[in-house]
């Protein structure tokens, strides 16, 4: 999500369309299909920008936006999951990278769950960070007050996702002249329709269902996407790995060399 962390160079932007859509997505590097897949208001640059060449030096890193992130478009109705589950396996037939490793973080780990469970023969190994497999009574709390803020109040919709996103300890790192360029930078104008859709959220049936080996990472300090629903997921899908970093949501910028780590292991092994 922060607009600061993106540091991406050397990927090449192309589009592929249905009637239903064209969706926008970024490759580079060569080598096994890899797709990482973002969440709630990033897209494939400010979630990705700063990890994916970690990789690419033995993988074609492939990093579709999805509905309401990018120059990916649509016709403007209320986002299903049915859709973004069709963009993200349209983009891994178009990229030829089948079967695919594919990472989603948040509204991301539920695409990839989705589509890993629906299209087996897709995808080879699966990660899902900060993820959720159900919208109980607190998450739709915290994106009913996403939807709000978003809707009212561009700075005070920032500041609370800054607040919650970083650990105490990253917050005062930043610090108050760290933080403000942050601070500054723009909500995409396609989040809200993925709020929307996070506030619909249920793959329950669908977890056991996915066949590929499967890593979840919790993440233990997150105040978005409670840790609970990390280790819910891992319960729910048949023979899946469970790791926790000490972080919070935007763990994946503050614990990116970790995470990094992690993921590598994994997928390689």
């Amino acid at each position: 999500m922060p607009a600061a962390f993106t540091n991406s160079t050397n990927s090449t932007t192309s589009t592929v369309s249905t009637p239903d859509f064209e969706v926008e997505y970024l490759t580079g590097g060569s080598g096994p299909g890899l797709v990482l897949v973002h969440g709630t208001g990033g897209s494939a640059e400010t979630n990705f920008g700063h990890l994916w060449e970690a990789f690419a030096d033995h993988r074609t890193v492939v990093r579709p936006n999805l509905s309401g992130s990018g120059g990916t478009k649509d016709a403007g109705d209320p986002l299903t999951l049915d859709l973004l589950v069709d963009q993200l396996v349209t983009v891994v037939r178009e990229t030829g990278t089948a079967p695919a490793d594919a990472v989603g973080y948040s509204l991301g780990a539920v695409v990839v769950a989705a589509a890993a469970a629906k299209h087996p023969e897709l995808f080879r190994r699966v990660a899902l960070i900060a993820g959720w497999a159900h919208t109980d009574a607190r998450l739709h709390l915290t994106f009913d007050v996403w939807r709000r803020l978003d809707q009212a109040d561009h700075a005070a919709f920032i500041r609370f996702l800054h607040l919650t996103g970083w650990t105490n300890d990253q917050l005062n790192r930043f610090g108050r002249d760290g933080l403000a360029p942050l601070l500054e930078a723009p909500i995409p104008p396609g989040m809200g329709r993925q709020i929307d859709l996070d506030l619909t959220i249920d793959i329950r049936a669908l977890l056991p269902r996915i066949t590929a080996p499967t890593l979840v990472i919790g993440f233990t300090y997150d105040q978005m996407v409670p840790v609970e629903h990390s280790r819910a997921l891992h319960d729910s899908i048949p023979r899946s790995r469970y790791t926790e970093l000490p972080t919070g949501h935007l763990g994946i910028f503050e614990r990116a060399e970790e995470l990094t780590g992690v993921l590598g292991e994994f997928l390689d092994a």
